[in-house]
């Protein structure tokens, strides 16, 4: 699935956070990925990092997980790191999301 240039960089709108519990051994490599595709999708968002008592690592925009797990689960480290389909699915799905409410 290709989603380049779904944001065209203007959606602020659009609230994008990485969850992680202390320590997390995959912190550093979802970082990048989610990095990697916020610039994929032309998205100039900042990117909310909170450490503490999350299933970990986890992507959340705006407040639903990208894999579709309970972002209220418990504090320990996922199997399964979001993949990078998964965050430019959500990322675009939120970009058109706020084009329709008018953001």
């Amino acid at each position: 699935m290709v989603v380049a240039g779904c944001g065209r960089g203007e959606n602020r709108q659009v609230i994008v956070e990485l969850r992680a519990v202390p320590d997390c051994p995959n912190l550093a490599g979802t970082r990048e990925l989610l990095r990697a595709c916020l610039a994929e999708a032309g998205l100039q968002l900042a990117v909310v990092e909170r450490i503490g008592a999350y299933p970990s690592p986890s992507v959340l925009v705006d407040g639903r997980d990208v894999t579709g797990a309970d972002s209220a689960g418990p504090a320990a480290c996922v199997l399964r790191p979001p993949t990078g389909e998964q965050v430019r699915a959500a990322l675009c799905h939120a970009v058109a999301r706020e084009a329709q409410a008018g953001g």
